[in-house]
């Protein structure tokens, strides 16, 4: 799931995930962190998920996928635009 905050020349993204789906470290990478694991890894939240809020340039679109654990990809089906790295 993806929640958005937009600004005046950004867009703040937030990228959540169930807190055991999958039940190991997930990292989000993408175009705006150049596909580097570790950079946006989630993080527990109070609600029971797992979160991490990336600011992203408005206007523009951005590739991502998630990768946990193990080498595992997987995607986000309430995102536009996962291909990619």
């Amino acid at each position: 799931m993806l929640e958005r905050a937009r600004r005046k020349n950004s867009v703040k993204v937030t990228f959540v995930l169930p807190a055991d789906t999958p039940p190991a470290e997930v990292s989000v990478v993408g175009d705006f962190n150049d596909w580097r694991p570790g950079v946006h890894s989630v993080a527990p939240r109070k609600d029971g998920h797992r979160a991490v809020t990336v600011e992203l340039p408005k206007g523009g679109t951005h590739p991502f996928r998630y990768l946990a654990a193990g080498d595992h990809w997987f995607n986000d089906d309430t995102a536009d635009d996962q291909d990619g790295g």
